[in-house]
């Protein structure tokens, strides 16, 4: 449930400010609108992590999302406020009565952002062709394709075969990616999926001009070109991204206002959380997410007395399809230990994720009594059999008849080992790997040496099978199981253990798993289908390539002014409707 909490003077001592930077100079919107909203201001917000790349079917990071999602667009996108699947580019779209093929209608007068890569630097009208042009790059071998195997793989006709082809350097057309004309385009799917429309709405299926990648091939990593609300004016890395209004942009709201209402957006990279939030206190940021864990009892502590209304800023909280997990290399460990069922499993057992929700990140998660699939009550309605699936509470005996059973009693021969994780986020990461290192150690004494990275290092680590032990969190692609059950699909593990593994990261394989979770992708009765994924799962748990830890919960601090900034289980951002009260138009 979406939580909204006003914080007393007396609850927020540590970090009182004002909105939207009356110390600084207001610089929040001058100009009142239709229908109450305000027109005109700068929104300043901060990532923690720097950007890894702008390309889209390389975007696999929440940072660089959150960006890129203001900067591009696909034919579908998610309403902000319940993630339901709305018009983008494309303005409506009919499926075919067997469910194989959808028509799209895109939408007139689209243009690409002015860009050095068109004639005279003007952006031209968006076409069918366009968005063939990117949905065909998107099934092309390419070191930075991170998203074939999560978008078009084995869904599209001729998507796989293309990609197969790419890989000798032969050019293949999609044969599933049909233009009728300038302003229709069929998709044709190998099997009924009415839920591809949610993998239409992922960064790999964002639309930009072939004119961009021309002139920048694997420099549009900063080179970004769009149709969005929103166009990037200046990128410093580290520092600064600043992205000002798109004044050609298609959008209108309901009362006639010209869409984006803001006149453009600031991104900061301060990567201490407690930078961040003076930052915030100073009035110098809009919007921060994320307590840090040593701070949240001092900001969150006096939620229950929030009753003044003398209020300096907003809480906003939801449950957040987001999964914290160490996962385990099972098939190219370089010193194989995890390739032992027994070994992972004795891992799952000597933990204790009911002390780490609530002592070390201090309720800011609930612990992962399942599995990958975070606890939703939508899904368990809609057919997901959570209690079918028995996850690993803490049992040192377990833990240590089955590090006996690997042939390590007491931990005896066991090697040492390292956990890789990422550095970012405050303290975090390290408070939960320290703990469960100290856990690993006093219940089946195996020594764990932890080793932090930045986070684009961590990701290329991991895909590429060097890092044995590490720590992820898996954030929804789209709101439904399938996101998160993907990891485990065997058809993700690169038949070469060179390759890199984009997806299953722990290049597990399972017969069992694989077939319970292929029939889930051609189920076209949704209760029956999430009932054989979470078979799935089951299956997995069992197997054990991975220990969850907690389940996230999503937590963000806004100043006073600042509003249509939805809060929602995927911690997705979109600025379109985004717009700021000037300070002396707020209520006392």
């Amino acid at each position: 449930m979406k939580k909204l909490v006003l914080l007393s003077v007396t609850a927020i001592a540590l970090i009182t400010t004002s909105c939207g930077g009356d110390k600084k100079g207001d610089k929040s919107g001058k100009t009142e609108g239709k229908g109450g909203v305000y027109l005109g201001g700068i929104l300043r917000l901060n990532e923690v992590e720097n950007l890894k790349s702008f390309i889209p079917m390389s975007i696999n990071d929440v940072p660089t999302y959150h960006i890129a999602y203001q900067v591009y667009e696909g034919l579908v996108k998610y309403d902000p406020e319940n993630l339901n699947i709305i018009p983008a580019l494309a303005s409506r779209w009919e499926f075919s009565s067997d469910l194989k093929e959808i028509t799209f209608h895109i939408r007139p007068n689209v243009k690409f952002h002015d860009n050095a890569c068109f004639p005279e630097g003007k952006g031209r009208i968006m076409n069918a062709n366009d968005i063939k042009f990117c949905f065909e790059r998107l099934c092309t071998q390419d070191p930075a394709n991170n998203l074939f195997e999560s978008t078009f793989k084995d869904k599209v006709v001729g998507a796989t075969e293309a990609f197969i082809a790419s890989k000798g350097g032969s050019t293949k057309r999609v044969s599933g990616v049909v233009v009728v004309n300038d302003s229709t385009l069929v998709l044709k799917m190998t099997v009924p999926s009415l839920g591809f429309l949610n993998i239409l709405a992922m960064p790999g299926c964002f639309v930009y001009p072939p004119e961009a990648f021309k002139k920048y091939g694997n420099d549009m990593r900063v080179n970004v070109v769009g149709t969005g609300p929103f166009f990037v004016e200046m990128i410093k890395e580290g520092e600064v991204v600043m992205m000002k209004k798109n004044q050609d942009y298609w959008g209108v709201d309901e009362h006639g206002n010209k869409l984006p209402y803001l006149d453009g957006v600031m991104w900061s990279f301060i990567r201490e959380k407690k930078s961040e939030i003076l930052k915030f206190k100073s009035g110098d940021l809009d919007m921060i997410y994320r307590i840090p864990v040593e701070m949240f009892s001092e900001i969150m502590g006096d939620l229950s007395d929030a009753k003044s209304k003398k209020n300096e800023f907003q809480i906003i909280s939801s449950p957040a399809l987001n999964t914290n997990f160490f996962g385990f290399n099972v098939q190219t460990s370089t010193k194989n230990v995890f390739a032992n069922k027994a070994v992972r499993q004795a891992f799952n057992y000597a933990i204790d994720r009911n002390k780490i929700a609530v002592f070390t990140i201090q309720g800011e998660g609930a612990p992962a009594e399942y599995g990958m699939v975070p606890y939703t009550e939508s899904f368990e309605k809609e057919g997901y059999n959570y209690k079918g699936i028995k996850g690993y509470p803490l049992d040192v005996a377990k833990a240590k008849e089955l590090m006996k059973e690997a042939g390590y009693p007491d931990g005896k021969g066991f090697p040492e080992i390292n956990l890789e994780i990422n550095s970012g986020g405050g303290d975090r990461n390290i408070l939960v790997a320290e703990v469960i290192q100290s856990m690993l150690k006093e219940n089946i004494n195996v020594k764990v040496n932890i080793n932090t990275v930045p986070l684009g290092e961590h990701i290329d680590n991991v895909q590429s099978g060097k890092a044995d032990f590490f720590r992820f969190g898996w954030n929804a692609d789209y709101p439904d199981p399938e996101t998160f059950l993907t990891l485990f699909n065997g058809k993700h593990v690169p038949a070469n253990p060179a390759d890199k593994s984009f997806t299953n990261f722990f290049r597990y394989k399972n017969a069992r798993y694989d077939s319970l979770f292929t029939a889930s992708q051609i189920e076209p009765d949704k209760a029956k289908r999430f009932a054989l994924m979470s078979a799935a799962e089951a299956v997995a748990i069992d197997d054990a390539p991975f220990m969850p830890i907690f389940y996230d919960e999503n937590f963000r601090l806004e100043q006073k002014g600042v509003r249509n900034l939805p809060e929602n289980a995927m911690n997705h951002i979109d600025l379109t409707k985004t717009f700021v009260i000037p300070a002396d138009k707020l209520k006392k």
